[in-house]
């Protein structure tokens, strides 16, 4: 069940969902408005599964910088967001998707027990000229139903409070 916009400042209060810092402008009827934090990470071409990544770290400011297609870029939510009692699910804002935008395609899900700034996959159709602090996505909020297990707490990503290249070459 998807918690309504009532719920998740009644939830805020009672510290069981923390979004810092919070402001009630940024709630929607069942979600939280989220912004695009000052750094991103532009992937080089021709990734190797089995290495890390190579990139190129962009600093946002006034200005705006200009995001361009067949490229893949790494963000991160300016607010710290998590909840011991509930999933989080981050995802687009339509309005940023009808600008070409597409984030969080692959990833949107988060985990009960993790609290962080989370990073975000962000891909353009064409190019678009992003800011720091625009609202680029939301954030909601689901009741879970059987045992909660918050193995995932010590998750590789929580530690970070920045972007966040992939990990996946550990695995392999």
């Amino acid at each position: 069940m998807i918690l309504t916009k009532h719920e998740i400042k009644k939830q805020v209060q009672k510290n069981s969902i923390q979004i810092f810092p919070f402001e009630e402008s940024m709630l929607n009827p069942n979600s939280y408005n989220y912004r695009l934090d000052y750094t991103i990470l532009e992937i080089e071409n021709n990734i190797d599964a089995k290495q890390p990544c190579k990139f190129r770290v962009i600093t946002l400011d006034d200005n705006g910088y200009v995001l361009q297609p067949n490229k893949l870029y790494l963000a991160n939510t300016y607010e710290q967001i998590g909840s011991s009692k509930f999933v989080t699910q981050l995802i687009g804002r339509s309005s940023v998707g009808r600008l070409g935008l597409f984030l969080q395609i692959t990833a949107p899900l988060g985990h009960v027990g993790t609290n962080h700034k989370w990073t975000l996959e962000l891909n353009v159709v064409q190019p678009l000229k992003i800011y720091p602090l625009m609202k680029i996505g939301q954030v909601t909020f689901w009741r879970t139903k059987g045992r909660k297990t918050l193995t995932y707490c010590m998750g590789e990503y929580k530690k970070y409070q920045t972007p966040q290249i992939s990990k996946f070459y550990k695995e392999l």
